[in-house]
């Protein structure tokens, strides 16, 4: 089946969100179809053309945008003079919500890899009315044990590339929330120690999560270095702003998973992807009767050729009709 071929978008823009912000937005497809959101991962990353290649643009008007702070939009968190107090994941969605209305559109499915399926499950949590489907992959929650595990908890298998991660924090800094003190260098006056930091960040990005060709290399552009090692600490460092999830062993979304009732989801999942460790996507799965699982052996945090499949298929049957 594969993916679909590569569409161009045929209208875009630049979304003033406040606070001096403005999102790129861009939309692909059919004017008429049905409307889809995309949700890139990070936070701090951007939407690439590859994902407009998960829907039918004959029947879906795919709707991409590059989250605050990151890709094409404005001001960039690489800029070390971006406030970055006003991008928390209720700043996220409420920029949905102003694209929506800008867009005119009333309901829309959600497509979320990685950290945009965090937030595309809170926006369901919180917003049921405007997402008629949820297809996620490389599915996370963004709980606090899910970043513990990725900073911390994942040294003991890549112990040689934790021992040089860990190893860039000032010995005081080294037993707390790992991603909050890369958080403090990243936001250090110095831009030595800034670029040091956001090197040894995506460092052990590359070593823990093995990437699909292309991925890796972004990393050597020192813009995009910056800014997204900046904007991942700054998300993961404060438990993604997902609320008050104290007491909450499972966090918010977890937790919340009730608050999906009545919106059909499709999850794709690598069985080789370490955020697995946690058992997060089956626990969701169980918590959410009307989503179903995908698990694709021998797969990582990218799905690979498999993923794209199950992908699409859900999207081709949500597009029918079919829940």
């Amino acid at each position: 089946m594969g993916r679909y071929p590569d569409t161009e978008p045929y209208d875009q823009g630049m979304l003033d969100v406040g606070d001096g912000n403005r999102v790129y937005w861009e939309t692909c497809g059919n004017p008429h179809g049905k409307p889809a959101l995309v949700l890139h991962g990070g936070p701090g990353s951007r939407a690439s053309p590859g994902l407009r290649r998960y829907f039918d643009p004959d029947a879906y008007r795919i709707v991409l945008l590059d989250q605050r702070g990151a890709g094409r939009s404005t001001p960039s968190a690489a800029d070390h003079t971006t406030d970055m107090s006003v991008n928390t994941t209720a700043h996220l969605m409420a920029d949905l919500e102003r694209l929506r209305a800008h867009l005119g559109i009333e309901r829309w499915l959600v497509w979320g890899v990685s950290w945009g399926s965090a937030l595309g499950l809170r926006y369901a949590q919180t917003h049921p009315g405007v997402v008629s489907e949820l297809v996620l992959t490389g599915v996370t929650t963004g709980s606090a044990p899910e970043v513990a595990l990725l900073t911390r908890g994942l040294g003991k298998l890549f112990p040689e590339a934790f021992e040089r991660f860990v190893g860039e924090l000032p010995a005081g800094e080294r037993d707390g929330n790992l991603a909050a003190a890369y958080n403090r260098l990243l936001e250090s006056p110095d831009p030595d120690v800034r670029e040091r930091a956001a090197r040894a960040w995506t460092d052990w990005e590359t070593a823990i999560v093995p990437a699909p060709p292309g991925s890796v290399a972004r990393f050597q552009d020192p813009e995009f270095r910056r800014g997204f090692a900046r904007t991942v600490t700054h998300y993961w460092g404060n438990d993604h702003f997902l609320g008050d999830g104290e007491g909450v062993d499972e966090g918010v979304v977890l937790r919340d998973a009730h608050l999906l009732k009545g919106i059909p989801g499709t999850l794709v999942q690598g069985s080789l992807d370490l955020g697995n460790l946690l058992g997060i996507v089956w626990r969701l799965r169980h918590a959410w009767p009307d989503s179903e699982l995908t698990i694709v052996d021998e797969a990582g945090h990218d799905a690979g050729a498999v993923g794209d499949d199950a992908l699409v298929a859900a999207t081709d049957r949500y597009a029918r009709g079919g829940g």
